[in-house]
């Protein structure tokens, strides 16, 4: 249990091997709560948002698939209500792509050039001046796991980083809502445990891949982390207003 007064983030997770990593353990550390309810397990979503923050994980799905993950529509409830009443939202690829749509923005699935393993991301003038991403490395990694992407931003988001291969790789919309198509949560461990020959049928070695994110995670890993304890400073922000 968490402590009486401490603040807390619904986290909601997608798929099995799709955990909030350490992301979890960032923001335990830094004050925030985690409390983790598994759509994919069945566990029921609660009618309405009653944290600090809303956190929603990634999954091999687009954000309205409710036939495939009937516990999205409920994700996309709180979501909205979140946007709604400013509750600080994080948004990790699928959530990423839940949030560009919830708020106006568009989704296609299978669009572009997959994006597999550690990638070059690239801040744009706009991040200089956001709460979470200034004053980060012009040119940050992190591990990429997707097909489908974002084509097109919210009305008045504010577009913060790209790559090569996807434009719309972190945004925010609001004072206190983002979303990343990258996976900040992610060490280079978790390669092993996607999906077999989900990376493959494209080329792609897994093993080649968890190779290179072992070699960049050092340098990594202390950036995300950064973020990870800028959004824990908001929503604790939030739940002390």
């Amino acid at each position: 249990m968490w402590g009486e007064n401490m603040a807390t983030a619904l986290v909601v997770q997608n798929a099995e091997h799709a955990g909030p990593g350490r992301w979890g353990r960032w923001l335990a550390g830094s004050g925030v709560g985690v409390e983790v309810v598994r759509g994919y397990a069945g566990e029921e979503l609660p009618g309405r948002l009653e944290h600090q923050a809303l956190v929603v994980l990634g999954g091999a799905m687009l954000p309205d698939d409710d036939e495939r993950a009937p516990w999205l529509p409920g994700a996309r409830a709180l979501m909205r209500q979140a946007l709604d009443e400013g509750v600080p939202v994080f948004g990790i690829c699928l959530g990423g792509q839940m949030l560009a749509q919830v708020a106006g923005g568009e989704v296609a699935g299978g669009y572009g050039e997959p994006e597999f393993g550690s990638t070059v991301l690239t801040l744009r003038a706009e991040a200089a001046e956001d709460p979470l991403f200034r004053g980060l490395p012009e040119r940050p990694t992190a591990i990429e796991n997707h097909l489908d992407a974002i084509v097109r931003l919210p009305p008045g988001a504010h577009w913060l980083a790209g790559s090569e291969l996807c434009p719309y790789q972190a945004f925010r919309v609001g004072d206190a809502a983002w979303g990343v198509q990258f996976h900040p949560e992610t060490g280079p461990e978790r390669i092993a445990q996607w999906p077999e020959g989900r990376a493959e049928r494209y080329g792609v070695d897994r093993e080649e891949l968890r190779r290179a994110a072992v070699r960049d995670d050092a340098v990594a890993a202390p950036v995300w982390r950064e973020v990870a304890l800028r959004f824990a400073a908001c929503v604790r922000g939030y739940g002390a207003a």
